[in-house]
């Protein structure tokens, strides 16, 4: 992770592991959560711009990391424990902000990407960006606040399609769906644009404008308790494993609905 401040106090947050195009690891949302704790206590910060250096805004979650069985303790007390789940506050921190928060995607922004961006205020992207809720073709659901984030932003059926198929779609269809506000050629200059029009109001008035319309759709903790009940279920169920296995050979054939 990387950031940067200007002087109209416009912080820039990088997120910084090209090599993995992204991919969240749990250092990085580590870092993430910090991050954001830190700024709530900035008053002088005007807007927040989150993007992702390399060829992508973020690829997702760092599967290497998730799956590897040491982490399967900690996962189970995140899915179990009654507050949000680490997954959910990498995202939904940014959400809870005091300041305007702008995500800016390009290359691939795809399930944990997805969910970091669906989470910020505004949403540019670059033209050749690719979105997908990628969770259902490793055999998951999404579980880092969805629920909370997509509400008033897609409409329930179009975020079932989107949710169940992991279909890849470009930044014309993200638009159509409510996705992405702005496609733009330079989506961070536009961005940064964007923060210095939003630094020429009343940070007060800006912040109330951000909570009122937050408050518009906001979930119960009971909703987000069900993102991560579903998603313990999968990971320990007989399904997983082969979603797994069918990513790389489709001929793979799942077994019957486990669940009810």
């Amino acid at each position: 992770m990387e950031i940067t401040l200007t002087d109209t106090n416009v912080l820039t947050v990088w997120l910084n592991r090209t090599d993995k195009r992204n991919a969240l690891s749990f250092a990085m949302m580590d870092q993430l959560v910090w991050l954001a704790q830190t700024l709530a206590t900035w008053r002088d910060v005007r807007a927040v711009i989150i993007g992702g250096r390399g060829a992508s805004f973020c690829a997702g979650i760092d599967l290497a990391d998730l799956n590897q069985s040491k982490h399967l303790p900690m996962l189970a007390l995140e899915f179990i424990k009654p507050t949000a789940s680490r997954f959910q506050r990498v995202c939904l921190c940014w959400r809870d902000l005091p300041m305007p928060v702008i995500a800016v995607t390009h290359g691939h922004c795809l399930g944990a990407g997805l969910q970091l961006a669906l989470a910020c205020d505004i949403r540019l992207s670059a033209p050749n960006c690719q979105f997908a809720i990628m969770e259902a073709k490793w055999g998951l659901v999404p579980d880092m606040g969805l629920t909370q984030s997509a509400l008033g932003v897609v409409r329930a059926d179009v975020l079932k399609e989107l949710a169940m198929t992991a279909r890849v779609f470009d930044a014309t269809a993200a638009q159509d769906y409510g996705i992405i506000t702005h496609i733009s050629d330079d989506p961070m200059r536009d961005a940064h644009a964007l923060a210095a029009e939003l630094a020429t109001r009343s940070p007060d008035a800006v912040l109330a404008s951000k909570r009122v319309v937050n408050a518009m759709y906001a979930q119960s903790a009971n909703v987000l308790h069900q993102e991560k009940i579903w998603q313990l279920k999968l990971l320990i169920g007989n399904n997983r494993r082969l979603a797994l296995k069918k990513a790389k050979d489709h001929a793979v054939k799942f077994l019957p609905r486990q669940f009810s």
